[in-house]
């Protein structure tokens, strides 16, 4: 018998043959789909009683042609990257910070931790960046990178004090056995291994970080949704709205994959037992940093309840 039938039955001849029967109707439904979506964007439109030409029509494409498009265009993708590697820097900072003041065993460092861990998750990360830059005058660039920064680095404190509390607990009772203290112990044995565990996950909410930074089109910042659909479809007009749509989700698209990519890569690298270990597991499962911090917080509770159990 395969490793495969062990969880569930093989399927028989029948249950193939609807499974292929399904699994075309499906495709067939989506490429019909598909077909309609290109027939209703390709085909002529009224407007104010002028025919416009499709979405595909080459009158709708060639503002491409001109090299100052694409500097403009750049532009936006530079200060996309530039708020979104400042934020992700100084997010990363706070979450250790944070991390480490949550799970200190002093209650009156945990506790108002714990506070403002959960008033900065709660807030809106717009409404956040509205009120730095209407409150403290700073800029869209800095209300936009300070709202990144608070609201990702409390996330990634809670990711880094899920991998805490995840370590096995005799990585402290063997820090402490040698003659290292509290902080030592965090610092020199559990944290570096907690950071190295988590490290996909952090990186998987730096690509949600990076997709927040087109927030910043509200508060008046030229990234690149600004850039491409406000700026310059305001200069060229409305005509090229959705060749400029379509340039942009292109944009956002390849880096976003890109980071994914490199989190999937550096999951399969820093995962214990090596490549070979998680090839014999199968493919790694997708990220969520909401999981893990409530998967910190049932294993918590857990261990102090069995504290409690012992005492």
């Amino acid at each position: 018998m395969s490793g495969n039938s062990v969880l569930f039955d093989v399927p028989g001849p029948r249950a193939r043959r609807v499974s292929l029967i399904v699994s075309i109707v499906a495709l067939l439904l989506i490429l019909a789909g598909g077909f309609w979506v290109y027939t209703l964007l390709a085909a002529p439109r009224q407007s104010g009683g002028i025919t416009l030409p499709g979405m595909f029509d080459a009158t709708r494409w060639n503002i491409f042609a001109d090299p100052q498009v694409w500097v403009f265009i750049a532009e936006g993708v530079v200060a996309t990257l530039q708020a979104a590697a400042v934020a992700g820097v100084g997010a990363i900072a706070l979450g250790i910070v944070l991390s480490l003041l949550r799970s200190s065993t002093i209650a009156w460092v945990r506790i108002p931790t714990a506070w403002l861990i959960e008033f900065l998750r709660g807030m809106p990360v717009l409404l956040m960046m509205l009120f730095i830059l209407l409150i403290a005058s700073t800029g869209a660039f800095w209300a936009v990178v300070i709202a990144l920064i608070l609201y990702n680095g409390t996330l990634i404190g809670e990711i880094l004090r899920a991998g805490l509390v995840a370590l096995p607990r005799g990585q402290r009772e063997a820090a402490l056995s040698v003659g290292m203290r509290e902080f030592q112990s965090k610092m020199l044995v559990e944290f570096p291994q907690a950071f190295r565990q988590m490290l996909p996950i952090i990186v998987a909410q730096l690509v949600v970080l990076l997709k927040d930074t087109s927030l910043g089109y509200i508060v008046g910042y030229n990234e690149i949704i600004r850039n491409n659909i406000n700026n310059l479809g305001s200069f060229y007009g409305n005509r090229y709205l959705f060749s400029l749509f379509a340039v942009t989700l292109a944009i956002y698209l390849a880096i976003n994959l890109t980071l994914s990519w490199f989190a999937r890569w550096l999951s399969r690298r820093t995962a214990s037992g090596g490549m070979r270990r998680r090839r014999a597991k199968g493919p790694a499962q997708p990220l969520d940093p909401t999981q893990a911090i409530l998967g910190a917080e049932t294993s918590a509770a857990a261990k102090q309840s069995e504290s409690r159990t012992q005492l």
